[in-house]
Order: structure tokens, then sequence, then C-alpha cells
């Protein structure tokens, strides 16, 4: 059997309710509870053997373990200085007997020693800091796992469509009746998405790990670099349904870019808005030059942009209720275009019609 801790809150109090015998004895099994989170907070228990553990929810996570206590100790405390319910739950970890004290006995104690206030603040004040500390480091682990998981999802989400091109790619180049120019067109579709796929995976490295540098930008011919990934972007949107238009087509200018990462961009914003539509639809994609940048539009067919979520889009883990979806895409999106020196915002969705994302880039000089 464990002595109680010497001017502890439970010996500090142990003897002033013992000399009077108010406090009463109860006896708990192990694995039974004292109390639970919500309970009233009517009274509190002095440890006298055994050990109680004390559990508290950390956001929408299971119970987290805050605390062992034992001999000397008191549980349960603070719900009565503040006539609050409790906010924690306490479990006998072990065969355990306690000492129940009720509220108004507390409050008849210290009408009698006012001088025992200061000293059970002090003890208090300890308590607390104990377990305000405890309690912010369970809440940053259990947001680090939370965060885990959440990119865990936007690689399964991003790298759907991509694996479904190099499944259906694979099988064709496979097939015994295959051609050899579809063969080969088959291993350029697996070589672009492999290349997608390791582009994606270098933009959440880039996410969690900013640097706080603009990558390299160089002069680019619009043109040629969009015309060809409208082109491959097209291809793989109609098998879901979806028309893609570029009306006017891309500019024949130099605009300031890293191919790579706007590649990623324009992914990012079109599929999403596919997913917007899934009995089908269309993307109108436009190119408009405004003084010294280069502004697009990607406006589709889809149910729009509710006015309450429009100020949260591009915040990371938004999904604003996408079944599949982590809210990171845009958040990603954001990121590229402003290292590109570029702005981007969503249009307020009028009624009846769906959503419009604009973005600019610089021209080159």
């Amino acid at each position: 059997m464990s002595a109680p801790r010497a001017n502890s809150l439970g010996d500090l109090l142990g003897r002033e309710f013992l000399s009077g015998g108010t406090a009463r004895t109860r006896r708990f099994r192990a694995g039974e509870r004292l109390f639970s989170a919500g309970d009233p907070g009517d009274g509190f228990y002095m440890i006298e053997t055994g050990r109680v553990q004390i559990f508290a929810t950390v956001g929408s996570a299971e119970p987290r373990l805050l605390a062992s206590l034992g001999p000397g100790d008191t549980v349960g405390e603070m719900a009565v200085l503040d006539d609050a319910p409790r906010s924690a739950t306490a479990v006998a970890e072990v065969d355990t007997e306690a000492k129940y004290v009720s509220r108004d006995e507390l409050l008849r104690l210290l009408e009698r020693e006012p001088g025992l206030a200061l000293r059970l603040i002090r003890e208090f004040s300890s308590r607390v800091r104990t377990l305000n500390s405890k309690y912010v480091d369970e809440v940053v682990q259990a947001e680090r796992l939370a965060i885990v998981g959440r990119f865990a999802g936007t690689i399964v989400h991003d790298f759907k469509n991509p694996l479904t091109i190099i499944g259906l790619a694979a099988e064709l180049a496979c097939s015994d009746e295959t051609t050899a120019p579809m063969r080969a067109k088959a291993q350029t579709k697996i070589a672009r998405q492999v290349e997608r796929m390791t582009n994606m995976l270098h933009e959440l490295i880039e996410f969690t790990k900013p640097s706080g540098q603009r990558p390299s930008l160089r002069a680019v011919d619009f043109a040629r670099y969009m015309n060809p990934l409208v082109e491959e972007i097209r291809q793989e949107i109609v098998e879901r349904g979806v028309k893609l238009i570029a009306d006017p087509a891309p500019a024949d200018l130099q605009v300031q870019i890293q191919p790579q990462r706007l590649s990623r961009l324009f992914y990012n914003l079109l599929n999403n808005a596919v997913d917007e539509m899934p009995d089908g639809g269309k993307i109108f994609l436009r190119f408009v030059t405004n003084g010294p940048e280069l502004q697009i539009e990607i406006e589709d067919t889809g149910r729009g942009i509710a006015p309450e979520i429009a100020q949260s889009l591009f915040r990371p883990f938004a999904t604003h209720g996408k079944a599949h979806g982590t809210g990171l895409g845009l958040t990603i999106c954001k990121k590229i275009v402003e290292d590109h020196g570029g702005r981007i915002w969503a249009n307020p969705s009028e009624p009846g019609k769906g959503a419009t994302f604009c973005f600019t880039l610089p021209l080159g000089k």
C-alpha cells in the first residue's frame, strides 16, 4: 500500500474531515467508475488506497488518459469548485478506497478554516497546470494523427484517376490484339500518369515543408504548353460524361510558369469541377489578357458554390461535405498560384449556375 503524499490536497483536507468524522469511505472495484463526464459535480474523493485514472475526450476521438492518481490525491474537486458538470471520467485502475466529501461539507469547512482556502488554491493551481499540460499534449497528438489520416485520404483520392488510366492502358498494351501504334500510345499514357503521380507526391511534401522560397519560373509559350494539356484532360474527363470547351483558344503569348506544377493546378481544378457533375455536364475554359497578367477562368455547369462556404474554400481540410475529399486540393492550388506570383478566387454563383474559379499568371517579359 502506498502512503499518502505529505502536504497533498488529500492530506490537507483529510485531517480535517477525519477529525470530524464527516467523510464517508467508498470502495470501487478495478474498472468501476467513480463518476462520468457530464455527471453533477456534487462532491469529490480523497484516495486512501489504490489508483484512479482520469479520462477526457479530445476533439471527436476516443477518451484519452490524462492522469493516474494515487493515495493522497483528490479526484473531482474542480467540478465542486466551479459548480459545473464533470468534464472528465474517473475509473478505478485497481481496487480502490476513497473518502467522499460533498460540496456542502467542503464549504462548511472553509467557513470554519478561512486560512485553508489559500492552501487549497495553490494545490488546485498546481493540479490544473499539470492536467492542462497533459491535455495540450493529447490534443497535439490527436491532431497529428488526424492530419496523417487526412493526407493519406488525399493521396488515395488524387491517385484514383491516374491509377485507373494506368490500369486501362496496361490492359490495352498487354492485349494480343493491340497494334504497335496503340501499344505505343498506351505506354505514353502510363508514363504521363506516373509522372503526374510523382508530381502530386512532390507537391504534398512541399506543402508540409514550406521553404518560403518561390520556385524557379521560366518564360513559356502558353499556347504550346496549354493545347496538349487541354487535349489530355479532355480525353480523360469525356469518359465521365463531361465536355471541356476552350473558347477562346489559348493565346500565343509568353507566361512565367513552372510547367509541371501548373499542370497539377489545372488537373485539380478541372477534376473538382467534374466531381461536382456526377451526371455529366460542361466545363468552359477561358483565357483573358488583362494588363501585365493572363487571367484563366474555369466555369462548370454543376451545382455552384454556396455563399456561406465561398470564403473558406481554400482553407486546408475544408471538405464542405465532399464524400471522398479532404479539402487539401484547393489549398495546394492556392499555393501553386501564389508561388507563380498570381491570385486565385471563386466567383459567387448565381442562382441556377455552376461554379467559376479564376486565377492569374504573370506575363513573360
